[in-house]
């Protein structure tokens, strides 16, 4: 199934194990429709957070409909086969960088939002991200979604923001750290 990622996780941080249990149960209740916005107003999404490998950096997109700066991402389509997936192609189509990687098949962000009209039919996004990594010097280019694509510094983020995106994009780096941290289990 395609939301198999959310099973397999165990968030390091306790608000992101509670949200991981309402996304279970939202899954649970909506059916196909929690995969595909044409079923109804609320429904998952998949974001990157696209960092360089030292975590210094973060690649975020100014939002053309939200107008704000947040990390790449967006609805899912009939041909991605996960939420890990769905993240990484829409993160190179948004940033123009195809070199990237995701750091693993697991989530590290969970970030449910109601949405302005400027969204259309879409209410709700219950937003699953995952991590991915440029390689050294990768230059963004805008697509059609997104005014700008630009490097920050992950603690200089720009203004225009949302207002918890700096704690959200801490609670991502925590959890990459807590992954590394990790023994890895003995092969047998």
């Amino acid at each position: 199934m395609i939301t198999d990622e959310l099973d397999a996780w165990t968030p390091s941080s306790d608000a992101q194990a509670g949200l991981l249990a309402q996304y279970q149960a939202f899954v649970d209740a909506s059916g196909p429709a929690a995969v595909d916005r044409s079923l109804g107003p609320q429904h998952l999404t998949a974001s990157c957070f696209v960092l360089t490998p030292d975590h210094s950096r973060v690649l975020l997109c100014f939002h053309r409909k939200g107008q704000f700066w947040v990390q790449l991402g967006g609805h899912l389509e009939p041909g991605d086969t996960s939420l890990a997936d769905a993240a990484l192609r829409e993160a190179r189509e948004e940033s123009g960088i195809t070199d990237l990687r995701l750091e693993g098949p697991l989530p590290a962000d969970l970030h449910r939002h109601d949405l302005s009209s400027a969204f259309g039919s879409c209410r709700v996004h219950w937003d699953v991200g995952f991590v991915a990594y440029a390689s050294e010097g990768s230059e963004p280019v805008v697509s059609d979604e997104s005014e700008r694509v630009a490097w920050f510094s992950v603690d200089d983020l720009p203004p225009g923001a949302p207002a918890d995106f700096a704690e959200r994009l801490g609670t991502v780096l925590a959890e990459v750290r807590a992954r590394a941290d990790r023994p890895t289990p003995p092969r047998g």
